[in-house]
C-alpha cells in the first residue's frame, strides 16, 4: 500500500462539477492499493498519517501532528500509484489490487482514520476526480506499509 501525502491548508475533491469532499487544514492523502496489500497495511498507514508529526509548532519545527492542530484527512483513491513506469513509455499496473480489493481496502484504510477521531473526507472510488489543494510549504510524503518496504 502506497500514499503520497501532502500538508495542505485547504484541499477539495470534485465529482461531476460537485464537491464531495473537503477539508481545511489538515492532510491530503492520495492512496494506492496493491496486490497482496491487507487490512493490516491499511491499519499501519493509517495510524502512521494520523500520528505523524509534519505540522509547526510555536518554534517553527515540525513537531505536531494531524491530531494536535485538529486538521482533517481527505482521503483519495489513487490507483495510479501501482503504476511501474520503469519499461517502455506506458506504465503498467500488473501489481495494482483488483477494484473490488482495491476500494475494499481503500474503504478500510478511512473507516480506520475515522476511528482515530480525525474527521475525514472521501473521493468517490473509481471516479473520475479533480482535486483541487493548496499545499502547505510545501510538505509532501510518500509512505509505503511497512510489508511493501520489506518490514
Amino acid at each position: 500500500m502506497k500514499a503520497v501525502i501532502q500538508r495542505v491548508s485547504e484541499a477539495r475533491v470534485v465529482v461531476d462539477g460537485e464537491t464531495v469532499g473537503a477539508i481545511g487544514r489538515g492532510i491530503l492523502v492520495l492512496l494506492g492499493v496493491e496486490k497482496g496489500d491487507t487490512e493490516r497495511d491499511a491499519a499501519w498507514l493509517a495510524e502512521k498519517i494520523a500520528g505523524l508529526r509534519i505540522f509547526e509548532d510555536e518554534a517553527g519545527k515540525m513537531n505536531l501532528s494531524v491530531r494536535e492542530v485538529a486538521g482533517g484527512i481527505l482521503a483519495v483513491s489513487q490507483f495510479t500509484l501501482a503504476g511501474n513506469c520503469a519499461k517502455g513509455r506506458r506504465p503498467s499496473f500488473d501489481t495494482a489490487a483488483p477494484p473490488d480489493e482495491g476500494k475494499r481496502l481503500y474503504d478500510c484504510f478511512t473507516d480506520f482514520v475515522r476511528e482515530t477521531g480525525i474527521p475525514t473526507a472521501t473521493g468517490i472510488f473509481q471516479a473520475d476526480m479533480k482535486v483541487h489543494l493548496v499545499n502547505d510549504g510545501p510538505v509532501t510524503f510518500i509512505l509505503e506499509s511497512p510489508k511493501a518496504i520489506g518490514g
